[in-house]
């Protein structure tokens, strides 16, 4: 499921982008001035960056008690010796370059509860032959203090965890260089202080084939450089790229991550995901949003700093003219539902700073898009949640009340205590990329559809409790409602018949 951006009456465009370049444990990001710290000012986070890739920790210099030593000279001893060793094994990995057998699928298959410790300077390299580093359904397998590099899993699959088996923990370990997802997500799974840089397609892909993924913890990882085989260009609008992806989790914490210089989005949850906390992470310099949530539920978005996102992806849009207010924080088909269990029945996003990035937050809401319509890419994932496909086909859908259910709505989204700055002259702009947005498009397909028209744009603009309140705008801002043609000064948005805003302020010289 792509990246929807089915809007107005422009289809997304395959991006020629220039390839991110880093050289030893230097990050782009690093060689570009860098950016200082928001300031800690009412609504405002001073986030701390997770500098991981530079300084990464340290394994143990000796092998723990009871662990089984694995030998760097001897190729494919860590595969060996988890196959002869019970489960709940110990394993420390002497310093220098491992290797599994040259063969594709060869691969690390571990037993429930092993343990797998590197010493300072131990890599697991898969010599762009192998194509999984660990794989396997075991439970509760820990990986720390390792390097793992070199691996060529195919696309939309991962090296560390390639079969998202649950509970596992993965700390410590640099992920770099690989192709695929350096890493797959599982159920209870933890991903804690990791460096995850320069791997093809995600730094990691939260997904499992069978249900929903969840009880997932992200945290205290740098994210960086990822998606360098530049997928959306190699397979126009497959939203099959960035930093990291969701696939239907139920119940996430991300939190206290630097994700940055990313090729395409940042963060990104896609298609059925519920009760995330996303929050004190620094999302910076990412060439597209930097953070995109799509057909999902339920979400607090807090504490973040979020700076120079967007600048390649939003002028490209602007260069051809289009006119949709592409966003740092987009929000499609996304909204709160209280019959679905969460921490919380709406979408909050507060306390943010966002700085200097192309455009702002964009509600959106795809008319064309619902259970069961041509239009929609994701029919197979309707049943999920509160989906109803035995009641959204045609002809059912076009009575009401039964295409209630049949939508993904953008509604009861609460946006406030933000600070939105924006500086043209470094964003390095003139227009369109000073947007504010909530909106829809002009409804009409298939013929059948309930849904044409200006329905979809008044509901999302007026009907479905989505609303900006008590934030502070420092720039020239616009606001954009209903559609893209309808551009707003800040008096019209606070006026009616949008009253958006109240208790906000407004400096349109501040900014710079």
């Amino acid at each position: 499921m792509g990246f929807k951006r089915r809007h107005w009456a422009s289809a997304a465009a395959s991006l020629a982008l220039a390839l991110l370049t880093t050289t030893g444990c230097d990050t782009a990001s690093e060689a570009r001035a860098k950016p200082t710290a928001a300031p800690a000012t009412a609504g405002a986070p001073s986030t701390p960056v997770a500098r991981v890739c530079a300084k990464p920790a340290a394994g143990p210099a000796k092998a723990p008690a009871g662990a089984v030593t694995v030998d760097p000279a001897v190729v494919g001893d860590l595969a060996a010796k988890t196959k002869s060793n019970p489960p709940n094994t110990t394993f420390w990995l002497r310093p220098g370059r491992h290797r599994l057998d040259p063969d594709r699928y060869a691969q690390v298959v571990p037993k429930e509860g092993n343990r797998y410790l590197g010493a300072p300077g131990a890599v697991l390299d898969g010599g762009k032959t192998n194509q999984y580093a660990f794989g396997g359904t075991a439970g509760n397998v820990t990986i720390g203090y390792l390097t793992v590099q070199g691996f060529v899993a195919p696309q939309n699959e991962g090296v560390v965890n390639h079969d998202s088996a649950d509970g596992w923990v993965i700390e410590h370990t640099t992920i770099r260089n690989n192709s695929g997802a350096g890493l797959m997500g599982g159920s209870h799974q933890q991903v804690r202080v990791n460096c995850l840089r320069d791997n093809g397609q995600y730094g990691m892909n939260a997904y499992q084939a069978h249900g929903a993924l969840s009880g997932l913890v992200v945290e205290g990882n740098e994210i960086v450089g990822n998606n360098t085989g530049d997928w959306e260009r190699q397979k126009p609008g497959c939203g099959c790229s960035g930093g990291v992806k969701f696939w239907a989790v139920d119940g996430a914490d991300v939190r206290g991550n630097w994700v940055h210089d990313n090729r395409g989005a940042g963060l990104w949850a896609d298609t059925n995901n519920n009760d995330f906390r996303i929050e004190d992470n620094v999302l910076e310099a990412n060439d597209g949003a930097a953070l995109i949530y799509e057909a999902s539920y339920n979400a607090v978005v807090r504490r973040n700093t979020i700076r120079r996102n967007n600048w390649v992806e939003g002028r490209r849009y602007a260069d051809r003219d289009d006119s949709f207010p592409l966003a740092t924080v987009y929000l499609s088909e996304s909204g709160g539902e209280p019959r679905i269990p969460a921490r919380t029945d709406k979408i909050e996003v507060y306390r943010n700073v966002l700085e200097n990035n192309w455009n702002g937050i964009t509600l959106w809401e795809n008319a064309d898009r619902f259970c069961n319509s041509p239009a929609n890419t994701s029919s197979g994932d309707c049943t999920l949640l509160v989906r109803r496909p035995d009641r959204c086909a045609r002809p059912a859908i076009a009575t009401a009340p039964l295409y209630a259910d049949c939508r993904w709505k953008t509604q009861r989204v609460d946006i406030h205590d933000n600070r939105f700055v924006l500086d043209k002259s470094v964003v390095d702009c003139t227009v369109k990329c000073d947007r504010m947005a909530v909106l829809a498009n002009y409804g009409t397909y298939p013929d059948w559809s309930p849904y044409q028209g200006e329905r979809v744009a008044e509901a999302i603009t007026r009907e479905q409790r989505n609303r900006w309140h008590d934030n502070v705008y420092l720039g020239p801002w616009k606001f954009v409602a209903h559609d893209p043609s309808r551009v707003l000064d800040f008096g019209q948005w606070q006026g009616t018949p949008y009253q958006q805003d109240a208790g906000s302020t407004f400096d349109p010289r501040a900014g710079g």
